[in-house]
């Protein structure tokens, strides 16, 4: 009793000396709104072997003619390994054989114990079957880890991990020669929350790696990048990076150049940078610039869903196909939107000129209440230009935490998306926690031409497990596209004055399009007549319309589709 006693003590002593930490650093540097909330990622308890005989499960499985899922965390039998946990996943698909796939994630061996490791499995056939060897370093505890991929398919795997004084570091371990084997992973400098990209374009930069992490949580403060300039076997001394992004993630756009995005360490804003010196390895890495881009909102960090965790990071991708957005880029996070009761969307921005300035946002979630939940916002681009975005949404539950991943693509540079998408059943976010009240920080994703390819975690099983997830895309090209019966949506949106209305039909037939407003009250017949399938588009002008939540509806005759939209000044 007595060791129980003191080791309670203990937590509650490290609990306060976190809450020191947090309180200390970041309010003089956010403003209220989003002050981080999240506890750093060391250990608070101690390593607990698993037992010899693990009791087993059936594993899940889900196939439809529109996604193929299955879980990753199973024993050689594919069965679910009762009693344990997996969160936070990491993908990387091999870009010369994309049957070759592994995923890492945050594994704890047993759920009474919130201490982590290097949890990783592969697959040879495309994600059919998984293998789970278990994890890189036995009894260490590693945290947040980030996969990716070079041009020649070897696969890197960067993972935190704390001294006995909980001072952070990071490893960044690969294979080669066409194995899943990893090697004894060289330091990488590092700190919290870091994220990782690799250059695969054919500039000088080919083959850097790029790493950068929460500046108030580093090995090297002032200091929060490095860079490896051969291939991974040594990383530079830590830099800054322009605007102070953190929780954020990078891309590596055309020709080399290297773009940062994440929370603004200074006034709490969304921030992108970018950098293209970093590709040079006879250069030290600079920066051309960072600029603030309007969300729509602001970034939440606890309560909710995920109580002690994100609610997904902010992500920032590059269209490198040959198409009308070759170069464009652009940022994705789910927010707590501005002026609205609505706790979380997912919202987009685009910049065609190359991260200097951003278009209106756009909320990507098309359902019209505003009190549910749009979390893990995740987003990545396919060689064909076509811009993919997953997320879990509570709409299907109302007034519960209980959520359904969905998804949605836009093959038009994001000024349209496709009708909202469920891709699971609901599950409880709150099941199965190790110890620890969230489900990691953030979820990942691949796009090929073919479709996503997406590492997530949910409890569909009762318990918190890591899923593979293959979306098919359902066109061969961003060129062709079959509707499914209606489509709707507004861009921009938020309407400060007039918005685009666009809609598409599948069959001949009358449509009519109204806005009303949150009474039901019609306020605006924007269209009702007969027209023949395709696309359209129409202006709405909203300005002389008070602030508010209106709701803009397309019927035509046996379909209807409603979209919400947020009039602000």
């Amino acid at each position: 009793m007595k060791y129980f006693v003191q080791q309670n003590f203990l937590k509650t002593i490290h609990l306060l000396f976190v809450n020191l930490l947090i309180f200390s650093f970041v309010p003089m540097l956010l403003p209220a709104q989003v002050v981080p909330k999240l506890p750093p990622e060391i250990p608070d308890d101690p390593y607990m072997s698993p037992p010899a005989l693990r009791e087993t499960s059936a594993g899940y499985r889900s196939v439809t003619s529109q996604y193929f899922t299955t879980q990753v965390n199973v024993n050689a039998d594919g069965e679910n390994i009762v009693g344990d946990a997996a969160n936070e996943p990491s993908i990387a698909i091999d870009p010369t054989n994309s049957n070759r796939i592994v995923i890492g994630w945050r594994q704890f061996d047993n759920v009474n114990s919130n201490f982590r490791q290097a949890g990783y499995a592969y697959s040879s056939d495309a994600g059919k079957t998984w293998t789970f060897p278990g994890v890189i370093d036995s009894g260490v505890f590693r945290s947040d880890p980030v996969l990716d991929f070079d041009a020649e398919g070897n696969f890197y795997y960067n993972s935190l991990t704390v001294d006995q004084y909980n001072n952070f570091s990071c490893n960044v371990y690969r294979t080669s020669n066409g194995n899943f084997s990893w090697d004894y992973g060289p330091y990488a400098y590092g700190g919290d929350k870091q994220w990782m990209a690799i250059d695969r374009t054919n500039s000088m930069g080919k083959g850097n790696v790029y790493a950068m992490w929460s500046y108030y949580y580093s090995s090297c403060n002032p200091g929060f990048f490095t860079r490896s300039i051969d291939d991974g076997d040594t990383y530079q001394s830590c830099t800054t990076v322009a605007g102070s992004p953190y929780w954020g993630t990078m891309a590596v756009g055309l020709d080399g150049a290297l773009f940062a995005a994440g929370v603004s360490g200074d006034n709490g804003e969304f921030v992108v940078a970018k950098s293209s010196t970093a590709k040079n390895p006879e250069s030290n890495v600079s920066w051309d610039f960072s600029t603030n881009v309007d969300l729509g909102g602001y970034m939440q960090s606890a309560d909710g869903p995920n109580p002690v965790g994100l609610k997904g990071q902010v992500w920032i991708a590059v269209d490198s196909s040959n198409g009308q957005g070759r170069g464009n880029v652009y940022i994705l996070c789910s927010v707590k939107p501005n002026n609205s009761f609505d706790p979380c969307d997912v919202m987009f921005a685009r910049s065609t000129d190359g991260g200097h300035t951003w278009d209106t946002p756009v909320r990507i979630n098309d359902d019209t209440t505003d009190n549910t939940w749009q979390w893990f916002g995740t987003m990545s681009v396919a060689p064909n230009g076509r811009i993919d975005v997953v997320w879990l949404d509570t709409r299907d539950n109302p007034g519960t935490y209980n959520s359904s991943l969905y998804y949605s693509y836009s093959i038009d540079q994001g000024e349209t998306w496709s009708q909202n998408q469920r891709i699971s059943n609901a599950f409880d976010p709150h099941v199965g926690w190790p110890q620890q009240q969230k489900m990691g920080d953030y979820y990942n994703m691949v796009s090929l031409s073919n479709g996503v390819h997406l590492a997530w975690a949910n409890t569909l099983n009762g318990e918190q497990d890591v899923y593979y997830t293959h979306i098919y895309s359902g066109f061969e090209g961003v060129n062709q596209h079959s509707f499914s019966q209606i489509s709707l949506s507004a861009y921009p949106n938020p309407v400060r004055s007039a918005t685009n209305i666009r809609y598409s039909i599948e069959h001949n037939g009358k449509i009519k399009i109204i806005v009303s407003d949150m009474l039901g009250k019609q306020i605006a017949c924007l269209a009702n007549k007969e027209q023949k399938a395709g696309n359209y588009l129409l202006r709405w002008n909203a300005s002389d319309l008070p602030e508010g939540v209106y709701y803009c509806r397309l019927d035509n005759g046996k379909y209807q589709k409603t979209i919400k939209l947020l009039v602000v000044r």
